[in-house]
Formats: C-alpha cells, structure tokens, sequence
C-alpha cells in the first residue's frame, strides 16, 4: 500500500472514530459532558474541543488557509451536539485534502504558525502524521473518561480489518465514507 492509500484510509479512519466517540458523548447530558474527570484536560468537553481546535489549526496550515494561530482566537468550545456536527465538516475537509494527496505531494512543506518561534514549514505527510497521533491519542483520553458515565465507550478500532467490515458498515454509509477496501 502507498503512503498516499494510507493517509487516505487513516482520514476516514479518523472521521469514522470520532464519529462514533462524539455520538456517544451526545448521549450525555451536558453536565456530565462537562464534569471534571480524570485526564490531560479535564473533561470530555474540553479535551474534544481541543482536537477540533487542533484540527482546524492543522487543516489551515494543510490547505494553506493563512489564518495561522488565529484559528484558536476565534474558536468557541461547543457542546457535544455541536461537535458532532462541527468535527464531521471538519474531517470531511481533512479526507478531502488526504484524497487530492499525491505521492509527490508529500514532501512539499507547508507554513505553520509557532507564535513567538515564528512560521516553521513543515511537510505534508509529516503533519498529517502528527494531527492523526494527536487526534489517536486525545480520543483515547476521552474514551477512558466516558468509560467513568452512564453511556458505554464505543469501539474505535474496527475499520481497518476486512474482518471487522460488518462492524462498520451500517456506520461508514451513514457518513458516506468508504471504508478501507475501497482506496486499495
């Protein structure tokens, strides 16, 4: 498989996670959403907000958007309900930058904003790397703290084996992502 196959598969991956994750979280009501857990952040709402912001300030310095750490200025903490809707529009861009990757694209650096550090380029494919680490690692955090409410952790890692298609399928049309035999 190319690394291009991958990172395409891993975006729909990503979408498909934090789908299932933020549909559970909507189960909650928002105090529970809200209340102080054990964790990096401390909640389900600050730790999802914070891989949307992350998202967003990746996908802008990705697509080239110029916005830089003003992505985090103008970023409001929403509820669970408006993260599921938000982080879907979100990892749809990010799957639709991951499907117009070619091999040759990966390589070429892109600005990102550091603030004081100023502007450091950074390449595609090592980026892309790091946002589905990150997004990885903070879903993890927020499984682990819903495994603490009245609302079951959903799984979140049946979408690569053909094994576990049927696990995924009613899920993946849902969202209209393709699951992982489709890009080959």
């Amino acid at each position: 498989m190319s690394l291009v196959a991958y990172l395409r598969k891993a975006a729909r991956n990503n979408g498909w996670a934090n789908d299932r994750l933020l549909r559970a979280c909507a189960e909650l009501d928002d105090e529970a959403f809200r209340a102080t857990r054990t964790s990096f952040f401390p909640s389900l709402h600050e730790t999802l907000n914070h891989n949307l912001s992350v998202d967003q300030y990746y996908l802008d310095a990705l697509e080239q958007g110029g916005r830089g750490l003003a992505v985090f200025d103008t970023f409001r903490p929403l509820d669970a309900a408006a993260l599921l809707i938000v982080q879907g529009e979100t990892d749809r861009r990010l799957i639709a930058f991951c499907d117009a990757l070619s091999e040759a694209s990966l390589a070429r650096q892109v600005e990102t904003d550091r603030g004081d550090d100023g502007k450091v380029p950074e390449r595609i494919d090592d980026l892309l790397a790091h946002l589905f680490q990150h997004q990885i690692h903070h879903r993890g955090q927020a499984h682990a703290m819903l495994a603490g409410t009245k609302v079951a952790p959903p799984q979140l890692d049946e979408y690569f084996l053909a094994f576990e298609a049927g696990r995924r399928a009613s899920d993946l049309r849902a969202l209209g992502i393709e699951g992982p035999e489709a890009i080959g």
